[in-house]
């Protein structure tokens, strides 16, 4: 089964590469591009792509505007950042607005075909040297959302049970689940009782 993307990009050279490099791979088929955020938005009221490829700097509606709206309208969808901006300040800002992925556009073409499954998976992607900015403050990327499943999760509550809480089904509180372990580099529950206690996140007496 193909993964469907959705490229944004505004300059048509560059989202004419994007989409001969990604269609040269058997398992990923471009869906429909879009040349701006306003744009990309329009699309997704008639499609519903695996991914969205989404660039920041754009006009009429940039990309953490775009990445905050979708995340807004829907919630599941993998969206995968790909910037010439290695500045941690637009790094932080579309993680904590709800990114799965980051990835720069001087990567490898290997590098992006690699991100775009892995995130299409569920999983979250950043680009090793921006991952390196992560492992200093990590639980600065975390969405608001991500922060309350997490506390939720370490809390020992199960997937059901935050997903009644916070009125969001239990598949939508395991894709969260997935993201936050990948951010934080932790594997289990125990990890993240520890993580959120060493960080604050939680007490002794929320046990």
């Amino acid at each position: 089964m193909s993964i469907s993307v959705l490229i944004v990009e505004d300059h048509p050279v560059v989202r004419s590469g994007i989409r001969m490099l990604l269609t040269e791979e058997g398992d990923i088929d471009v869906l429909a591009e879009a040349s701006n955020g306003r744009e990309a938005l329009q699309c997704l009221e008639t499609i519903t792509p695996d991914l969205l490829l989404l660039d920041i700097s754009m006009p009429e509606v940039n990309g953490l505007e775009v990445t905050q709206h979708v995340r807004e309208k829907y919630p599941t969808m993998p969206i995968l950042i790909l910037t010439m901006h290695e500045d941690e300040r637009y790094f932080f800002q579309l993680l904590r607005a709800g990114a799965t992925g980051y990835i720069v556009k001087g990567a490898a073409p290997n590098d992006l075909v690699s991100a775009v499954r892995a995130v299409a998976a569920g999983q979250a992607y950043l680009y090793p040297s921006l991952a390196r900015l992560l492992a200093k403050e990590p639980d600065t990327v975390l969405s608001a959302r991500e922060l309350e499943v997490l506390q939720l999760t370490a809390q020992g509550l199960t997937a059901r049970e935050v997903g009644k809480k916070l009125s969001i089904s239990s598949n939508t509180v395991e894709r969260h689940r997935a993201n936050i372990m990948s951010k934080l580099g932790v594997s289990n529950r125990a990890e993240l009782i520890r993580y959120a206690i060493r960080r604050g996140l939680l007490s002794i007496e929320d046990l």
